[in-house]
This record gives structure tokens, sequence and C-alpha cells, in this order.
């Protein structure tokens, strides 16, 4: 049993309400979720995985959307968040020589992160655009805390001299979306691309110490 598997059981052990044939449900929606996305999803094709009827799901779930709460709600809450904050913190509370090296360990803890979760984080990248509560229970459980931090560390950096002194959050800004866009890119639109990954890594943190290189 992978650690994603081991966290999806555990979930099912939190939700004591869960039958049997919820969990079929459940663990079908999640596979479905993951691999074509909410929107391309049918329920017909969840019931089919799970191997029960369509009209069951509606018995369980008022509707398509109620059941993708139901996975993610109690993922991000109960399993998710404590995850997150405690394995992140390993990296923001080391003090990195410099801001290339404090990126590289952010790339490499999230990626280790990504791999043993990546159903469920496909899922929530997928859908977090398109459904605001999502959003919100991740800013109210994960972002504000660790947002707070990283305001921190980058201004850390900035008065060392080592990056440009833009606004803190336009900093964090484009950091992040150029690290999430290479974790999105490689797991969820090109999961099975033949690349090097250390290569585009590498890469990556050239590009981002290049853009946020201090004026001289």
């Amino acid at each position: 049993m992978t650690k994603e598997d081991q966290m999806i059981e555990e979930m099912f052990n939190q939700k004591g309400d869960l039958t049997e044939r919820k969990k079929k449900i459940v663990a079908a929606a999640i596979e479905s979720f993951a691999e074509k996305g909410y929107s391309a999803t049918s329920t017909k094709e969840i019931a089919q995985k799970a191997g029960v009827a369509e009209g069951t799901i509606f018995r369980h779930y008022k509707t398509k959307k109620e059941l993708l709460m139901s996975i993610v709600t109690p993922m991000m809450i109960k399993l998710m968040a404590p995850i997150i904050i405690k394995d992140i913190n390993k990296v923001l509370n080391h003090d990195h020589e410099t801001f290339e090296d404090f990126v590289r360990a952010m790339i490499d803890n999230r990626r280790k992160f990504l791999k043993s979760n990546l159903k469920i984080i496909k899922i929530f990248i997928q859908e977090i655009p398109f459904h605001p509560e999502l959003k919100e229970q991740f800013m109210e459980h994960v972002g504000s805390k660790v947002f707070t931090r990283l305001r921190q560390i980058i201004e850390h950096y900035q008065d060392k001299g080592q990056i440009i002194k833009l606004p803190i959050d336009t900093v964090l800004r484009l950091t992040g979306s150029t690290i999430i866009g290479y974790f999105v890119t490689r797991y969820a639109i090109l999961p099975n691309a033949d690349w090097d990954d250390e290569v585009e890594v590498d890469l990556t943190i050239q590009f981002l110490m290049k853009g946020l290189a201090p004026e001289e």
C-alpha cells in the first residue's frame, strides 16, 4: 500500500459514516477525477468503476459537486493540511545560506510530497480555479500560515542583497507561479513526458535566479 493509499484509507477510517459501498464510490471518484478532471467525469463512469448503479451515488450524494467536496474537504482539513504544514516547515525553519539553496530545497521538498499524494493533489490543482470553496479551504488551513513565513524569508534574502528589491508579494507571486507551473506541467499536463527532472529543476531555478537577481 502506497502512502497515498494509506492516507485515503485513513480518511475512510476518520469518516465513520462510510459504508463499504460509499468507500468504493469515493475511491472510484478519486481515480476518475485525478485521471480526467471533475468536469470530464460523469457519475455513470464513477458508478461503473465502483461497481454500483448510478442511482446509488445519488442516494449518498445529492450532486457530483457534493461528492467532490466530500473527498477534498476531509483530505484538506484533517489530513493534508497538518502534513503540508509539518513537512514544509522542515524547509521554512532551516537557515539556508542563499535564496537559491532555499528554492532548491523547497522544490525538492514539494516534489517528494507530490509524488506521495499525486491523485489528491491533481484533483486539487485541477479544480481549485473553478471552485472558490477549495481556495478558501486552502487559504484557511494552509496558505495563511505558510505565506506569512514565506514573506519573512523573502525579506531576509532581500536584506542580504541576494534578490531584487521588488514588493515582497510580487517576489512571492513570481517565485510561486514559476515553481507551481513546473509542477503542474510535470505532474498534471505532461505526466509521461520524457524529460530529465533534475535538468528541468536546474533550469527552473536558473530562470528564477536570473529574473530575481538584484539590480547592479
